[in-house]
């Protein structure tokens, strides 16, 4: 019989920063004291599962990240700082991993993956095809054209949306139904709309988007089951000759030229 995990907020607790980089008893050290206020190693290891000797490891280890400090009496006293004071230094330290983090992958990422990439690629998982959209919207310079349902529009798309149309960038939406076409235009206020090109009813749709007439991306929902999340799959493809790229924008230049549309010119073949 598998045991259920703990929903306890010291156990929660102790789980995350173990993930942001303490030791276990580090870890369960800090969290005794944060409850504690202050103490001893032998408060610390009367409430916490850490050997009373090992206690002055973990605090050494928590002093050097700056998450405790020191009273130098008999016996010696600990006091943690804040859960807001933890959460800063943490977040300091998250944001300059990542930033360093980037900056190594710049360097190794070839120019060529930067500009484009030729065929048709494949990306599984709702949050990988959120990860390529929104790759593909913070990079539009011209223009994007996005059909989506509303199981998909979160926040994060509304909001890269936004920022497009701040920095000029026109946008051209449509949904699968009027509630989400609703939300577009109070949310994106300076977006055309257009009607969807998805008319059938049961279809497993899911997102299409082009932008600056050269990228490309079409998703399908694959699963809808509730207790297993949302599946979604997605082709996309870059380059004004690329296969995937061609067709969509034959579809998307057919279906709005009523409104006299006309595609981004391209700036680069796959």
């Amino acid at each position: 019989m598998t045991e259920e995990p703990s929903t306890e907020p010291e156990t929660t607790a102790v789980e995350q920063l173990q993930q942001l980089g303490l030791s276990a008893y580090a870890a369960r050290t800090y969290v005794a004291l944060v409850g504690l206020g202050s103490g001893t190693a032998k408060d610390v290891s009367d409430v916490a599962d850490v050997p009373r000797t090992r206690v002055y490891d973990a605090v050494e280890e928590l002093e050097d990240c700056g998450l405790v400090d020191v009273q130098q009496s008999t016996p010696r006293q600990f006091w943690p700082v804040s859960s807001e004071t933890a959460g800063r230094k943490f977040g300091r330290e998250i944001e300059h991993r990542i930033d360093a983090l980037l900056e190594a992958l710049e360097d190794v990422e070839p120019v060529s993956r930067r500009e484009q990439q030729g065929g048709v690629w494949t990306v599984h998982g709702k949050s990988s095809v959120t990860d390529r959209v929104l790759e593909f919207f913070d990079e539009a310079e011209e223009e994007i054209v996005y059909m989506t349902v509303e199981s998909l529009l979160d926040g994060e798309i509304v909001d890269a949306l936004r920022r497009a149309s701040e920095r000029g960038v026109s946008i051209k939406l449509s949904g699968h139904s009027p509630s989400i076409e609703s939300r577009l235009a109070t949310e994106v206020p300076e977006a055309e709309t257009f009607e969807s090109l998805w008319t059938w009813a049961d279809t497993p749709s899911g997102r299409v988007m082009m932008v600056d007439g050269e990228k490309t991306l079409a998703s399908a929902i694959t699963n809808d089951n509730p207790s297993n999340g949302l599946a979604e799959t997605a082709i996309w493809g870059t380059g004004e000759t690329n296969s995937l790229v061609a067709v969509l924008k034959a579809i998307f230049t057919w279906r709005l030229q009523e409104t006299d549309y006309e595609p981004s010119p391209s700036t680069s073949d796959s």
